[in-house]
Order: C-alpha cells, then structure tokens, then sequence
C-alpha cells in the first residue's frame, strides 16, 4: 500500500504541473457554470441542483478523457513505462496508482462546484439531501469516467487517440445506450437498458442513493482497471 501511495503523490503531482489539466478543469467549470446560472439558479426552479447534475453526466464524457489520456500514453511514449513496469511495484499497483491520481484530481476538479451550493443557500433553501446524494454520485460516475479514461490510455502512445478511444466508450455507455436500448428487440432491451449509466446515475439527483447503483459503478470501474491491468501485461510478451 506504500508503494501505492507514493505512486498516487507522484500522479496527483504531475497533474498539477500539467497545462492541459488546468484546461480540463477550467473547460469544465466554465460548462457547468454556465448550465447551472441557465437551468437550476433561476426563481422557481427547485434548489436540488438537478439539472445541472444531470448535465454533468454528459460534460464529464468530453472532459475526463482529457484528464486522463497522459496517465500510461506518456509514460509510454516517453520510455518511462518501461522503467516504471521493471521497478519493484507490480502493474496493479502502478494502474491502482495512477487511478487514484486521477480521480482524486477529479474530486478536486469537482469541489469548486460546492460554490453552487452556497450561492443557493444565498438565495434560497436548498434541499440538501438530493444533493448530498447528487454530489455521491458524481463521485461514482467520476470513479467509472477515469477508469475507463485510464483504460483507454494504456492502449496507446498517442495521448489523442487514448482521448479519443475513452470518449467514444464513454459515449456508448452514457449516451447512446438509452437509445439502444429503445430499438433493439424486447429480450435484449432490458439487458441493454441495465447496462447504460444513465439507468444507474439519474436516481441520485432525486436523492435515491441505492445499492444496486454503487455496485454497478464500483464493479465497472474495478473491471475497466482489470483490464486496464492485462493490457499492461501483454506488453511483457511483446
């Protein structure tokens, strides 16, 4: 676990000497600011925030794959990984690690968000179960988004096509899933349907926090990092 937790300083580290994260952040509260001052700061509308929860589902498939396209394309394409992989860690430890770093640059991404919170607080009575519960989800998306982002990088040298290749998985699972599942036949709608994040993500923002929904992030992202795992090993036989 130490060497984990070294590994993690290091990633989280390198994230905040990076221009384009500072980007991805900036492109990130600019969007959602701006979804939010049109949707949910307006007179009348509930002070849950969920519009602006919903709309992040959606930011965040354009923006994670930013965050996370440098995490193994780099070190590939520098020559580190190699150096990386034949110190004494092992490739679940190095994944684990530069997981964590990501997502915990993630959750800080996310923390100037809370402003939101105070600014209805300001002006209003905000219900601050749903978004607790909004702000518990976002997490869990963002654990799967960065999973999957991690994934995606440790296909390719090429930061781009590791951003590109997360973005269009993420799209598949975000957003074109739910439209599947509306037109493939009745004994496979459900399946599909299942499988979507939408199905598992929306219920948050109501201030639903269920345990079908944490074990489906958690076992997509666990298998997202097994894979992301194997693809590092195959590199040993090559």
């Amino acid at each position: 676990m130490e060497k984990v937790l070294l590994l993690t300083r290091r990633e989280i580290s390198s994230y905040f000497v990076s221009p384009i994260a500072y980007v991805a952040m900036a492109l990130f509260l600019v969007i959602s600011g701006f979804f939010f001052a049109l949707a949910d700061f307006r007179p009348g509308q509930p002070a849950a925030m969920r519009s602006i929860f919903d709309v992040m589902m959606v930011i965040l498939v354009f923006v994670i794959p930013i965050v996370t396209m440098r995490c193994l394309s780099e070190e590939r394409r520098s020559g580190t990984l190699e150096t990386l992989l034949t110190a004494p860690v092992t490739d679940t430890q190095v994944v684990l690690a530069k997981f964590l770093g990501s997502w915990l640059f993630y959750l800080a991404m996310l923390a100037p968000t809370l402003l939101y919170l105070v600014l209805l607080a300001a002006f209003g009575n905000p219900e601050y179960g749903p978004v607790a519960s909004g702000y518990v989800g976002l997490a869990l998306l963002g654990m799967l988004y960065v999973a999957i982002g991690v994934f995606a990088s440790s296909l390719t040298s090429n930061q781009v096509i590791a951003a590109v290749t997360g973005f269009v998985i993420l799209v598949v699972l975000a957003m074109l899933a739910p439209w599947t599942a509306s037109v493939v036949p009745a004994p496979w709608r459900q399946i599909v349907r299942e499988a979507s994040v939408r199905t598992h993500y929306t219920d948050f923002s109501q201030g639903v926090v269920d345990l079908v929904h944490v074990v489906y992030f958690v076992a997509l992202s666990a298998y997202a990092l097994f894979l992301t795992v194997k693809a590092l090993e195959s590199r040993r036989w090559r």
